[in-house]
C-alpha cells in the first residue's frame, strides 16, 4: 500500500509524517498534578513501547507538573488543552513537546493565534484535534462551507457531520497559518466508525498536514479493540495516517499493544511476535488455547525489557513469527514458515525452528520449550 505523502513534522525527538513510521500514541488516565504516579505511568507505557504520550491539563496545577514529569520521562509528551488558552501558554513555558487543541471549546480566534506565536517561538507542534462529541459550530454552516462546493451540501442545505469536523479542522489551520506557523498534525475522531472514515478521506484530499488517526470514546478493551482495528485499518489500508491512537476504556498499555497489532497485521510495522494459532476444532489433540494464551502473556515482558528506556527505538526492533497450532492440516505448514513454531499432535508436538524439525516435545513442555526456543532465536538476532 503506498502512504498519502505529507509533511514530515518534529514532536520531541520523534517525526510524524513524511517517510517516518506510523508512530503509536496513548494517554495517561493518572491525575497530572499526581507527578509520581503519572511519571510511573509513562514509564510502563514506555516499556510497552509507547512513543508519544498525552497528558490532561485541566487546570493549572496541572499545567506545571509538566515541567518535572518532562525531566524524568524519555518520550515526548503533549498536553491535551481544553477551554483555557492560558494552560496552553503554561505548559509550552515548561517545555511541552506538543499541543493539542480542540476547535470545539478553545475559544476565540485571537487565543488560538496567541498558542501559535508561543509554540512557533518554542518551536514546537500543535495538533488540531477536532472530536464530534465536542463539535460546536457556527450557525447557519454556511459559515464553513469556504472549504467545500455547493455540491457537497445537502439538498436541506447542510453539510454532513463528517464535513463539518473537516470544514471546522481547516478553519482553526488558516488561523494557524495566518500566524506563519505550520507544525501542524489533525485529527477527526468520531465514535462512529463511517463518520471518522469519511471525515479522514475527505481531509486527506485537501491537505498535506500529517494525519493522527482513532476512533474517540471506542469503548471497552474488547469492543474498543474492534472498531479501533475497522476504523483505523481501513484508513491505513487506503494509505491514509501518520500516527495512531487506540481509545480504550482499559489500561493505557492495551492501547500501545492494540496499536502495534494493528500495524503488525497490515505489515506497516515490525515490533515484537506475531503469533499465528489456529482456531481450534475437533481435530487438535493438545490444550491450544491454554498454550497460546500463556505463551502470549509470558512474551509480553521479554519484549518490554527491549524497550525506549534502553535506547531502542520500536520501529528497529525485529519482527518474530511464532507459530502454535494444534493438528495436522495446516500444522506443520505453518510452523514450518514461522521463525519459531510447534504443530501439534496427541499429547505432542513438533518444533520447528527457521523451517526444520528440531524436535518432538511432549505437551507439558510445550510451553517453556518454545519459550526457549524464542529466546535462542532472539539472542541470534541480536
Amino acid at each position: 500500500m503506498n502512504r498519502r505523502k505529507t509533511r514530515k513534522i518534529k514532536v520531541g525527538n520523534l517525526f510524524i509524517g513524511g517517510n517516518s513510521p506510523i508512530s503509536v500514541q496513548s494517554m495517561t488516565n493518572t491525575d497530572t498534578r499526581d507527578i509520581k504516579s503519572t511519571i510511573n505511568q509513562i514509564k510502563r507505557l514506555e516499556r510497552v513501547g509507547c512513543e508519544i504520550v498525552r497528558l490532561a491539563v485541566p487546570n493549572m496545577e496541572a499545567a506545571r507538573a509538566i515541567g518535572e514529569i518532562k525531566r524524568k520521562v524519555h518520550i515526548p509528551l503533549v498536553a491535551d488543552i481544553h477551554f483555557d488558552y492560558r494552560l496552553a501558554m503554561e505548559v509550552i513555558a515548561r517545555g511541552v513537546d506538543k499541543i493539542r487543541i480542540n476547535p470545539g471549546n478553545i475559544g476565540s480566534q485571537e487565543r488560538v493565534e496567541a498558542i501559535a506565536k508561543a509554540a512557533r517561538k518554542a518551536k514546537i507542534s500543535i495538533r488540531v484535534g477536532v472530536n464530534a462529541g465536542s463539535l460546536k459550530l457556527p450557525s447557519p454552516d454556511r459559515t464553513l462551507r469556504t472549504e467545500f462546493d455547493e455540491s457537497d451540501i445537502s439538498h436541506r442545505g447542510k453539510l454532513s457531520k463528517a464535513k463539518k469536523m473537516v470544514a471546522l479542522a481547516l478553519q482553526y489551520v488558516r488561523i494557524l497559518e495566518k500566524q506563519n506557523f505550520y507544525q501542524i498534525v489533525i485529527s477527526l475522531k468520531a465514535s462512529d466508525v463511517p463518520t471518522a472514515i469519511q471525515a479522514y478521506r475527505l481531509i486527506s484530499e485537501k491537505t498535506d498536514y500529517p494525519l493522527h488517526l482513532g476512533i474517540t470514546e471506542a469503548g471497552t478493551e474488547f469492543s474498543g479493540s474492534i472498531k479501533s482495528a475497522l476504523g483505523i485499518g481501513v484508513l491505513l489500508s487506503e494509505g491514509i495516517g501518520d500516527t495512531i491512537r487506540v481509545s480504550l476504556t482499559a489500561s493505557p498499555e492495551e492501547e500501545v499493544r492494540v496499536g502495534y497489532e494493528i500495524l503488525k497485521a497490515l505489515k506497516l510495522r515490525s515490533f515484537g511476535p506475531e503469533i499465528i494459532s489456529c482456531p481450534t476444532c475437533s481435530r487438535c489433540q493438545i490444550d491450544l488455547i491454554k498454550i497460546a494464551n500463556e505463551v502470549e502473556r509470558r512474551l509480553q515482558p521479554i519484549f518490554q525489557q527491549r524497550s525506549l528506556i534502553a535506547g531502542s527505538e520500536p520501529s528497529r526492533l525485529y519482527p518474530l513469527k511464532v507459530a502454535i497450532m494444534g493438528c495436522v492440516v495446516n500444522g506443520p505448514g505453518e510452523a514450518r514458515e514461522a521463525d519459531v513454531g510447534i504443530a501439534g499432535g496427541k499429547g505432542v508436538g513438533l518444533l520447528f525452528r527457521r523451517g526444520k524439525v528440531i524436535r518432538k516435545v511432549k505437551e507439558e513442555e510445550m510451553i517453556n520449550v518454545l519459550l526457549g526456543e524464542i529466546e535462542k532465536e532472539s539472542k541470534r538476532r541480536e
